[in-house]
């Protein structure tokens, strides 16, 4: 009986398998992170997916694209900055897909594309910053680089959506002519916060003194104190300076004479 089915079908057989390979060949299964672009006798037709699709054989053609973000390492790049500092750089470079369509038909090989422009950009942008912008002020140059990139690609359909400077190589000699930079500055600092220090202190002891000379007998009693403090301390040597109030006594036993002038 097995045998009379089969000699039943064998005719069919052909017809069968090639109807299964065309069905399969239809039928496309696009994920949620990729778009489908479906071209018909090679003119775009639209974007399909995600989801369930069906093409038809031999006559259209899909060319899957993915829409998830894409990281691309930027090579080291040898620069010269714009104070004549050699240095090596490197970059991460963030971007995605927002238009499949674009991407295909205006660029070929958009990933290659976008990562050789990533790099002239940022070979541009760094020879136009010094070494310190370079060293300090990374994010306004990510930021930069981020626009250029971005304006140059939105044709392509494409996204950047970060540029990050990861790693700045420079000379071992000017890592160390940075050392003495930063070495004389701190230097600078403590000089500074020193002389600073002396100025509020001097501030203080004029007020101090201001107060102390307007009372009679308080540089007395301020004279008497030190001589506490002092007098706990072995091999010390007091002076006892004469009290400022007797220059009031002076006065009277000595008047001043005034000298008229004609």
């Amino acid at each position: 009986m097995v045998i009379n089915i089969l000699e039943g079908i064998l005719p069919y057989l052909g017809a069968i398998i090639l109807a299964g390979g065309l069905l399969k060949m239809a039928i496309k299964v696009i994920p949620e992170y990729e778009r489908g672009v479906l071209f018909r006798l090679g003119r775009l037709v639209s974007v399909k997916g995600p989801g369930l699709i069906i093409i038809i054989p031999f006559i259209d053609k899909i060319v899957r694209v993915s829409l998830r973000i894409i990281v691309d390492n930027v090579p080291p790049q040898e620069v010269v900055t714009r104070d004549n500092v050699t240095c090596k750089v490197n970059a991460v470079l963030y971007y995605r897909v927002t238009e499949p369509d674009k991407a295909v038909i205006n660029v070929e090989q958009y990933h290659e594309a976008t990562s050789q422009f990533a790099q002239t950009t940022m070979r541009s942008v760094v020879g136009q910053a010094d070494l310190d912008e370079l060293l300090s002020e990374r994010d306004k140059l990510n930021k930069k680089i981020q626009e250029i990139v971005d304006t140059a690609t939105d044709p392509w359909g494409i996204k950047v959506t970060a540029v990050e400077i990861r790693d700045v190589t420079i000379p071992v000699e000017m890592q160390r002519a940075i050392a003495r930079q930063a070495e004389a500055e701190r230097d600078r600092r403590a000089v500074v916060i020193q002389a600073d220090g002396e100025k509020q202190a001097a501030k203080k002891i004029a007020e101090a003194t201001e107060i102390l000379t307007q009372v009679d007998g308080a540089m007395t009693l301020r004279m008497l104190r030190t001589i506490s403090e002092s007098a706990n301390q072995q091999s010390n040597t007091i002076l006892f300076p004469l009290p400022m109030e007797l220059k009031h006594l002076l006065k009277d036993v000595f008047p001043h004479n005034e000298k008229k002038v004609d």
